[in-house]
């Protein structure tokens, strides 16, 4: 992929647009390989004009984002890109001890959260369950039908 004769092709400095596009989702591998494909041009040569393509669009992003900030009465140091954590000397969180639930209480507390959540929606429970309902009908249905048949054969 090296370009023994450099005086063969111009080589240009502005990428192209599908390189662009790549540069800009973050898939700079497949950038690097295309634009070295494309190009005939080294690996190396190539990640060095996408990272300077790539710092130059950072600069102007922050540039917009300064110019944007400025007029919005925002101060520089609000949005700078490389913040750090403004209290380094305060101690990282450490949990003092872990509540565990039993596996019984588990279940009737996601019951008393639903039940809590359909109360707060106004939702009324109905007397019987649906498949209460559904076991009712098919033991009227076939009461019924070994009534009819009693009669006629019994």
């Amino acid at each position: 992929m090296f370009n023994p004769d450099p005086s063969k092709k111009p080589v240009s400095t502005k990428l192209p647009k599908d390189v662009i596009m790549m540069v800009e989702k973050n898939n700079l591998v497949m950038a690097i390989k295309t634009l070295a494909a494309d190009e005939n041009i080294s690996m190396d040569e190539a990640k060095t004009r996408i990272d300077a393509y790539e710092t130059a669009l950072k600069v102007k992003q922050h540039q917009q984002l300064t110019s944007i900030a400025s007029k919005q009465g925002i101060p520089n140091s609000a949005i700078s890109s490389d913040r750090e954590v403004a209290n380094e000397d305060t101690a990282p969180l450490q949990k003092q001890r872990v509540k565990s639930t039993p596996p019984e209480s588990g279940f009737k507390s996601l019951q008393r959260g639903v039940d809590s959540k359909l109360d707060d929606i106004g939702y009324k429970k109905p007397l019987l369950p649906y498949w209460a309902k559904r076991l009712l009908i098919i033991a009227v249905v076939m009461l019924g039908l070994f009534w009819i048949l009693w009669r006629i054969f019994g």
